[in-house]
């Protein structure tokens, strides 16, 4: 029995709460309520079952998302757009200036799929097209810094109707294509890529007629825009026009002489889209 006149309990009978004793996992000999909470969470069959249904939805989703995006736009292909080196950059602008003297137009295939375009110059990539818009643009806001015109809205108006004339040149050519019911390999990325090429030709005319005034603009677009319209017309005819004589189309048929104004028609385009977006930039 306590003395009554003691202050203090004695505890060193505890071995519980003695200095030699465990501490308690919660702490200053406390237990702890989250993680009492969460081994009871851990512990309850609904709880795991309900974590194990979210996973799986979360996986199906995923799945959805992924099998939806490549319906359109298949990006497990967009790898083979982007491999490219210096090598094949140096030469592909060096064709889609000069292509008079190339004779070779056709895609190299390995096993019935195209090689990588490092190995092939024919082969189409996104990697010129992407940059040489982006450099476009930047070109445009030099020229127009350079007139005292450049603002943020005017930049970005260049830049959406750069795009939109874009976006209208492949729904065009796609349904043109479904119209003549041409079967081809031709893919939306494909005719992005082809199209694309041409603001190649548009950066050189806009830098030169910065540096030389109008005469030097004219004289280098048009130089450009006669090279890409041959580009285009020995690459197109090769997409379109042999695969219909792949199918026994009469070279002087109906739809192949369809097919052969489509052709004319895709690269008479490309000169008149690169005067129209360009011409205003040089004074």
């Amino acid at each position: 029995m306590a003395d009554p006149h003691q202050f203090f309990d004695d505890t060193s009978s505890a071995p519980s709460r003695g200095y030699g004793g465990q501490p308690s996992p919660g702490g200053m000999g406390y237990s702890s309520p989250s993680a009492s909470h969460e081994a009871a969470f851990l512990a309850d069959p609904m709880s795991n079952m309900a974590m194990a249904y979210g996973s799986s939805l979360a996986a199906q989703g995923k799945q959805l998302v992924d099998k939806n995006i490549d319906r359109f736009i298949p990006v497990t292909k967009l790898k083979y757009y982007f491999a490219v080196d210096t090598v094949y950059v140096g030469k592909k602008l060096g064709l889609l200036v000069f292509p008079y003297l190339h004779q070779d137009w056709e895609v190299q295939y390995q096993q019935d799929t195209p090689v990588a375009p490092r190995f092939d110059i024919n082969a189409p990539d996104l990697y010129i097209p992407a940059m040489a818009f982006i450099t476009y643009i930047l070109v445009a806001g030099l020229a127009l810094g350079t007139q005292d015109r450049f603002s943020p809205d005017l930049l970005g108006l260049q830049a959406s109707s750069a795009l939109a004339w874009l976006t209208l040149e492949v729904v065009a050519i796609l349904l043109s294509l479904y119209l003549v019911t041409v079967n081809t390999d031709l893919t939306t990325i494909d005719l992005v890529a082809f199209l694309g090429y041409k603001y190649v030709g548009m950066i050189g005319g806009v830098l030169v007629g910065l540096l030389f005034g109008k005469i030097g603009y004219y004289l280098v677009l048009g130089w450009c825009c006669v090279s890409i319209f041959v580009f285009m017309i020995r690459t197109l005819r090769l997409k379109i026009l042999a695969q219909a004589a792949a199918e026994g189309v009469p070279v002087r048929g109906a739809r192949n002489q369809l097919r052969m104004y489509l052709t004319m028609a895709v690269a008479a385009a490309q000169p008149l889209l690169m005067y129209w977006l360009t011409f205003h930039l040089v004074r």
